[in-house]
């Protein structure tokens, strides 16, 4: 069964249609990077996914079950939508830290938020907040962090900022992680830091979704690659598949002008 799957996924901003009827599915602890030009749809279906938009049409399953259904009679709560949002961990392309606070408090501070729901919370806020701060350590002592955990993100580099923005979306302990651009905002000698923590998720079975335009980046983390062009799924294969074997003409098209770059 799938951990992930999404039906006919469709979205329009206005008169254009930017999903145009995405089907696409994933294993447990299967890393996929979705390649593209700028335009194709990429991010948008990170969003739809991720409940950061609404979709116009589809429905998304989260290990068999439907948490999305744009033909349901009921439409979703705030309540519920934050609740689906929770399965999924989300790293921005710009880090969005908080910079008034540290690195641990970066981490630490969804988790608190949301442990104050919790029915024995009153009773066990001292031992919750304890588990909670011993999580984000060990996060982020796995990112290469266990020196920086005081610093505030003004005295952390970009990759730095980008390895907290991991570690935060991993302590609410998501079904899938989501990147969208991971390192886009790096200086080139800086993205080695990001796909070393990427592969080392990876060899965890942390099941990830990467939004990328980097493709040596893409083909070295990724066991499965698919290229979008004008809001629908052209290729989806493995990164020799894809990138080195390509079918579609404008899978081709793409990879040779990236090529002459």
């Amino acid at each position: 069964m799938p951990i992930l799957e999404a039906k006919n996924i469709v979205k329009n901003f206005g008169k254009t249609q930017v999903l145009k009827g995405i089907d696409f599915s994933m294993e447990k602890g299967e890393v996929v990077a979705v390649i593209g030009s700028s335009g194709s749809g990429k991010t948008t279906l990170l969003r739809c996914l991720n409940f950061l938009e609404d979709a116009d049409k589809g429905q998304i399953f989260v290990e068999g079950k439907c948490i999305y259904d744009t033909e349901a009679e009921k439409k979703l709560t705030a309540a519920q939508i934050r609740e689906n949002q929770l399965l999924f961990g989300l790293v921005f392309q710009s880090f969005n830290l908080f910079p008034q606070y540290s690195a641990f408090e970066n981490v630490t501070l969804a988790p608190k938020m949301l442990a104050k729901e919790r029915a024995d919370f009153k009773h066990n806020k001292k031992q919750i907040y304890a588990e909670i701060e011993e999580n984000a350590r060990g996060l982020l002592s796995r990112v290469g962090l266990s020196d920086r955990m005081d610093n505030y993100p003004c005295q952390l580099s970009g990759g730095q900022q980008q390895r907290v923005s991991i570690a935060r979306a991993l302590a609410l302990n998501p079904k899938v992680l989501f990147f969208d651009e991971p390192t886009s905002a790096l200086d080139p000698e800086l993205t080695g830091e990001i796909l070393k923590v990427i592969r080392d998720l990876a060899s965890k079975d942390v099941t990830m979704v990467i939004v990328t335009h980097e493709i040596e980046f893409a083909r070295n983390v990724a066991d499965r690659i698919i290229f979008m062009a004008d809001g629908v799924v052209l290729e989806d294969g493995t990164p020799e598949e894809v990138l080195d074997n390509p079918k579609n003409a404008k899978t081709r098209a793409f990879l040779q002008k990236l090529s002459e770059n």
